[in-house]
């Protein structure tokens, strides 16, 4: 989304030093009603495990062979172990049975800071459809990416005492 106007006084925005902070560029009304800050995004991940198996899915706007973690964002009144939990069950209908915070992450190229959860969960997978498929694979044969939620994989491989082979983004 591009910025143009302030959204309290109509005004076209320009960008501006901040003088509080280094000197870093921002756009900004020229009347000092309005920053635009773009604060990274705070996104959940969950690496699913469910019988002993990790869950991958693969996103409908994906390629055939591109799997990942369920990820989503955080809503208004709820804590990040909450939001997880219910990324969870509206996109596979688990439920969370256990949460446990594996680390953060940066993702600069989306402007966001991923949250990443080890969930154990249980259920009958039912995909939503955001989601078309999905893998069961066991821990030692996961295959990180080079981004953050294949880092917070390889973090929660290196807890298991499993020693993670990272692979790079399938392209089509």
């Amino acid at each position: 989304m591009e910025l143009k106007f302030c959204p309290v006084c109509a005004a076209s925005l320009v960008l501006r030093q901040d003088q509080h902070e280094a000197g870093r560029q921002r756009l900004a009304c020229p009347e000092g009603h309005w920053t635009y800050w773009d604060n990274p995004l705070p996104v959940l991940a969950a690496l699913v495990e469910v019988e002993g198996r990790i869950l991958l899915a693969r996103n409908a706007a994906w390629p055939e062979k591109m799997f990942a973690l369920i990820t989503g964002f955080m809503e208004r009144g709820e804590t990040p172990e909450q939001g997880v939990a219910r990324e969870l069950k509206e996109e596979t209908n688990l439920d969370a049975d256990q949460i446990s915070l594996i680390g953060v992450y940066e993702f600069m190229r989306k402007n966001e800071v991923i949250l990443a959860y080890h969930v154990k969960a249980s259920g009958d997978i039912q995909l939503s459809e955001e989601l078309v498929e999905f893998r069961l694979v066991s821990p030692e044969k996961l295959r990180p990416w080079h981004a953050g939620t294949g880092y917070a994989m390889a973090d929660w491989m290196r807890a298991q005492g499993l020693d993670p082979v990272f692979m790079d983004w399938p392209t089509g």
